[in-house]
């Protein structure tokens, strides 16, 4: 087949039924054509709609102008045996109004030969392939819906767009030094172990630099009764953070949980199951300055020590107010910063009235919405900012 002569033709009928394609599709799809193998039904509509369909709005004009050209003649071979010129006595003619005269003789797709008796690999069954991903424009749409109108599918495929914000991670200056020619200081230790090769005068000056570790992270979710809607989402919140960085992840209602090695199994599915199976008190009441305090006063208290930590809750807290500002003062005195999540933030009129929110807002660098995933895509951002 003449990939050329059927992609310039295909392409003038999807312009005509409203379908915004130019020369650089054109092209896209003459060089797609050509990588395709077999050239079965299926494959050739991958690669017409990946070229040709930048808009979802342009997908129901190129299915029409797909299945009106496709459909009495399924697989259309991308190669010709016969020499140039030659017709075989299978070929037909599609036909294509107000085709040219160098399209073909009849004004239709040129050279497009009949269906083979075997049906193609790809559509056993006359069932059309599955989408193998979403187009950006639904993940974007999905991103500003509430958590609570997602099902696991779409929870899924917005984590894995979520964690993809966060390649870019913050570094910090560690205490360790290593040799570096264009160090801003003289490293001392290698400068005289070097001087000893030459009578212990110092000839050659070695310099170093500081080491940089990424910034490490300790993220706390709240997965209380009133924050039901929330935990799912905030759960692919923190294993994103888990894939990225040594992030510690707790889960907190009357009690405090580690969810760290369960949300970096390697499976998202199964690191949230864990997760949610690790959580005994969920869906509880809340605690928030006790568990602060517990953090605080265990082992894992250190990590926070120069670490970034997000906190996921709406600030709802049966603890007193007072026990509340001296958890936060002491996280506070330890963190490098502190991010509150709140997924209550972003509605019109907000004011943190909550006692557990007020007494906890002076302590943190940032309140943040956390309705959507398109407010934890911002939140991230800003957060990697800091």
């Amino acid at each position: 087949m003449d990939r050329a002569a059927f992609a310039v033709a295909f392409v003038a009928r999807c312009r005509r039924a409203g379908l915004s394609a130019g020369l650089t599709e054109t092209d896209d799809l003459i060089r797609g054509l050509g990588v395709v193998p077999a050239g079965s039904r299926a494959e050739i509509y991958w690669v017409a709609r990946v070229t040709l369909v930048r808009r979802e709005a342009d997908l129901a004009a190129f299915e029409g102008v797909f299945a009106a050209v496709f459909d009495d003649a399924v697989p259309l071979p991308l190669t010709r045996e016969s020499a140039p010129g030659a017709r075989r006595e299978d070929e037909v003619q599609l036909p294509l109004p107000g085709a040219t005269a160098r399209g073909s003789a009849d004004g239709g797709l040129p050279w497009a030969m009949l269906p083979t008796p075997v049906a193609a690999r790809d559509e056993v069954g006359g069932e059309e392939p599955a989408v193998p991903e979403m187009r950006p424009e639904a993940l974007a749409a999905l991103a500003e819906r509430p958590f609570d109108e997602l099902d696991s599918a779409q929870l899924d495929a917005l984590a894995g767009a979520l964690a993809a914000e966060l390649h870019h991670w913050p570094h910090r200056r560690g205490r360790r030094r290593a040799v570096d020619a264009r160090g801003p200081r003289i490293s001392l230790r290698h400068t005289v172990a070097q001087s000893r090769r030459t009578a212990f005068e110092p000839v050659t000056l070695v310099r170093e630099r500081p080491v940089r570790r990424p910034r490490r992270a300790v993220l706390l979710c709240d997965v209380s009764a009133s924050m039901r809607a929330q935990t799912a989402a905030y759960l692919h919140l923190m294993r994103a953070f888990t894939t990225v960085t040594a992030a510690e992840v707790f889960a907190f209602a009357t009690t405090l949980t580690r969810l760290t090695p369960a949300l970096r199994r390697p499976s998202a599915r199964e690191a949230i199951e864990r997760a949610s199976s690790a959580a005994t008190d969920r869906f509880g009441g809340t605690r928030i300055a006790s568990n602060l305090v517990a953090l605080l006063d265990s082992h894992h208290g250190d990590t926070v020590r120069g670490a970034l930590v997000l906190i996921a809750s709406d600030g709802w807290d049966s603890d007193p107010p007072e026990q509340m500002t001296a958890a936060m003062s002491r996280l506070r005195r330890r963190a490098h910063r502190v991010v509150w999540l709140n997924p209550r933030a972003g509605t019109h009129g907000f004011a943190p009235a909550v006692a557990g929110m007020s007494a906890a807002l002076p302590f943190c660098d940032l309140m943040l919405p956390a309705a959507t995933f398109g407010d934890l895509t911002t939140a991230v951002r800003a957060t990697l900012a800091l």
